[in-house]
């Protein structure tokens, strides 16, 4: 089955000479039934002609981000949302730059920078630009973003030098494409909830327990299982982040609110619980206000254990159960001790202790302990929380597969 089939690919083609192999990439792409549309930098029209590239893609060509005609239907947004995919073949030292500082004067970098779809790079430059410091921290950036790179090989370069820079060939670069679809095509069949946030628990009408999470974690979890293809519905605490339209959001405000939620979207395939839920509520809310004369003790009870009641869940257990544990201290001991009285198959700990890492941050890092004693314990190093959510579901792909 040719999974490139009505594929639709905005192929971005930037100035170098290794804009030639982008006119194969375009034959390939279309001889595998896959729809392309083109855009081409200013600097690449001095490699390859827009005739040459619109014969091959039969589409027409796009060029420049103040033509009247092309911003009448608002391209660089209505080409982000037209591909399923964007690829960037070459992309040279200068488009890496510019897109690790979010740069946006030309239609290319306009178009990327308003893309809510995965984009590939497929770097192709001098040995000693691709080894240069600013690359290889533009790299990083970019990675931390969600880009993803095809190469680069090691080679014969058309300077004359030798070394890593050269690009990708086209058959390579359709493989990795090829792959992509593939997996995505597998993760259709699977369903994923997450929960995040936090939760508030009323004292009276105006007056809650709650706690410092911000959601931030489980937002971009969620994004992560969209992007790779998962059905995926987020179940959340009062936050004031956004999510994608491909994602079921489901606003909850009680730890109650968010148990009935989960109850009501079960069964699902994998669930991840990293959610903030507070232990504990008040016995009896207040119907008024609390008057400061008023105050007394406050009697609470425990909330239902989400996690545990989904994980010991004979009929509803999802095949991969994912807990988070947020701790100050004995990070290692508490989360073992979670992973086996919850009967998870996963606990994702991190110390919260940490303000880099904390509940605001945008960074994290995480240990991961599994269930599986045949699974070895790993941890993942400081990166933004888009990039650590990336390495999970890849892991949960891997063990779902």
């Amino acid at each position: 089955m040719n999974n490139l089939l009505e594929k639709k690919i905005l192929l971005i083609i930037c100035g170098g000479i290794s804009a030639y192999k982008s006119l194969e990439l375009i034959r390939l792409l279309k001889k595998n039934g896959s729809e392309i549309k083109t855009i081409l930098t200013k600097s690449a029209k001095e490699f390859v002609t827009p005739l040459s590239v619109a014969s091959l893609s039969q589409e027409k060509v796009y060029d420049d981000l103040f033509n009247s005609d092309n911003e009448s239907e608002m391209d660089h947004i209505s080409l982000s949302r037209w591909a399923d995919v964007i690829l960037v073949a070459p992309t040279t030292a200068n488009t890496i730059s510019k897109l690790s500082t979010g740069v946006s004067d030309d239609l290319a970098s306009t178009v990327i920078l308003a893309s809510n779809k995965d984009i590939f790079l497929t770097p192709a430059m001098n040995v000693r630009m691709w080894e240069h410091p600013s690359t290889k921290e533009n790299l990083k950036k970019l990675k931390s973003y969600g880009y993803k790179l095809i190469g680069p090989e090691k080679g014969d370069m058309a300077c004359g030098e030798f070394g890593e820079g050269k690009m990708t060939e086209p058959k390579e670069i359709l493989k990795e494409i090829q792959i992509y679809f593939n997996n995505l095509d597998k993760n259709k069949s699977f369903k994923a909830l997450v929960t995040a946030g936090p939760t508030n628990e009323y004292i009276d009408p105006v007056r809650f327990i709650t706690n410092k999470s911000s959601g931030k974690q489980g937002y971009a979890l969620a994004k992560s299982l969209a992007k790779k293809g998962f059905k995926t519905t987020l179940i959340s605490g009062p936050t004031n982040l956004e999510i994608d339209n491909s994602i079921n959001l489901i606003s909850v405000e009680t730890a109650d609110e968010m148990f009935k939620a989960t109850q009501n979207n079960l069964p699902v395939d994998v669930a991840i619980f990293s959610a903030a839920v507070a232990d504990f509520k008040v016995k009896e809310k207040k119907k008024e206000k609390i008057k400061k004369k008023e105050y007394s003790n406050l009697e609470l009870e425990k909330n239902r254990d989400i996690l545990n009641y989904v994980s010991k869940h004979n009929s509803l257990r999802p095949k991969l159960v994912i807990g988070f544990a947020a701790e100050t201290n004995n990070i290692q001991e508490n989360a073992k001790r979670k992973l086996t009285e919850k009967n998870c198959d996963w606990i994702i700990a991190n110390d919260v202790s940490n303000k880099l890492i904390g509940f605001d941050s945008d960074f994290n890092e995480v240990s991961i302990f599994y269930k599986k004693k045949e699974i070895k314990d790993e941890k993942l190093l400081m990166k933004k929380k888009s990039e650590i959510s990336d390495e999970i579901i890849d892991r949960v792909i891997k063990q779902l597969n």
